[in-house]
């Protein structure tokens, strides 16, 4: 078996709160290879964005290992998890967080220009990722004159634009009804198998979590695997 893109070890997150000490993460373990699509499921509260931060860098855990691509990223510089976060994680969210003065071939190009590629090969990348995802006509449109599922459909994009070896995502169809959120997902799965990213994803969708590889369900602050 390959090695894994992602793995956690003993991931302890705590919040502050006037109720007291909230454990979202109790010692967290996970590895997620490449190919793979794995579910994360759980009530609100739960931790599964807090989860998810942490593996993309975003947050510090208060303890454990955070490992990509073998290389344990847990005391790095944010300089240093930026770098990282820019090269080896795509992220998409419930909202777009799509820049709406911007249009979509530019949205999506925006993050291998930060990168260091030219303004004209970030460009013609970007455009022909949305045409891949049916959005050829749709490139020059700024998010407010699309639909809810294509300018989710163009985060997709911007989140796979550097081509990360890891995608992680926090209910990316949340925000749609049931017929655009399936279409939306079978997107998200689609490349994510045909360009080998490993993929974390959190759902509140069960119907979704069945055509995942597996599913984890964050429970007192670990996971524990489900069977449906």
């Amino acid at each position: 078996m390959s090695s894994p893109v992602l793995a956690l070890r003993g991931v302890e997150r705590t919040y502050v709160t006037e109720a007291g000490a909230l454990n979202v993460l109790r010692g967290v373990d996970l590895d997620v290879y490449p190919g793979e699509v794995v579910g994360l499921i759980g009530p609100s509260g739960s931790g599964k964005s807090s989860l998810l931060h942490a593996a993309g860098l975003l947050e510090k855990p208060d303890a454990g290992l955070i490992a990509l691509e073998g290389r344990d990223c847990s005391k790095l510089s944010e300089r240093q998890r930026t770098k990282v976060r820019l090269s080896t994680v795509g992220f998409v969210y419930q909202f777009h967080h799509l820049l709406p003065e911007f249009t979509a071939v530019e949205n999506v190009a925006l993050p291998a220009m930060i990168a260091g590629k030219s303004r004209a090969v970030a460009r013609a990348e970007a455009s022909e990722f949305l045409g891949r995802l049916g959005l050829a006509s749709r490139i020059d449109h700024q998010p407010g004159q699309m639909s809810g599922g294509e300018q989710q459909r163009v985060a997709i994009a911007r989140a796979l634009a550097n081509k990360p070896k890891i995608l992680l995502a926090d209910e990316p169809t949340g925000n749609l009804d049931p017929a655009t959120s399936a279409a939306v997902f079978q997107t998200l799965y689609d490349q994510t198998r045909q360009q080998g990213v490993a993929a974390l994803i959190a759902t509140h969708n069960m119907e979704l979590a069945r055509y995942m590889d597996r599913v984890l369900a964050l429970k007192d602050g670990h996971l524990v695997p489900q069977t449906f």
